[in-house]
């Protein structure tokens, strides 16, 4: 688990005194890495009784097309591009803002596969 409080140092290096104990809403999870493959998915209960949906492998994409004004299922072939990490494209690592290559041409994804349990993409104009 990931604590995600304030620095346990002070600038000059000093450890900071716990004045208290973690609590359960200062909670962090692990991060998902949503990869290209037949779809997977978990249902994570959050703060608030909501639900997240985490994706773990998936084979389709949501792709707009602009020209058009629609919107298709396409087949996800392969990470082009991933500006989140270098070695994310070589892994066909699935991001928010990553270039993908479909069945219907290249797209960039719009949505957070790891939070929002879909992916949507917005197909590049050439």
């Amino acid at each position: 688990m990931i604590f995600q409080g304030r620095s346990k140092r002070k600038y000059t290096g000093k450890l900071y005194k716990r004045f208290r104990k973690k609590r359960k809403y200062e909670l962090g999870r692990e991060y998902v890495e949503a990869l290209i493959g037949e779809r997977k998915i978990k249902k994570i209960r959050v703060r608030g009784g909501n639900c997240k949906i985490r994706i773990y492998k998936d084979r389709y994409a949501n792709v707009y097309i602009p020209a058009e004004k629609k919107v298709v299922k396409a087949e996800i072939k392969r990470v082009l591009e991933n500006k989140a990490h270098i070695h994310f494209a070589r892994r066909n690592v699935l991001t928010k803002g990553a270039v993908i290559e479909t069945s219907v041409g290249k797209a960039v994804i719009t949505s957070r596969p790891g939070q929002d349990g879909v992916i949507n993409a917005v197909l590049v104009e050439e």
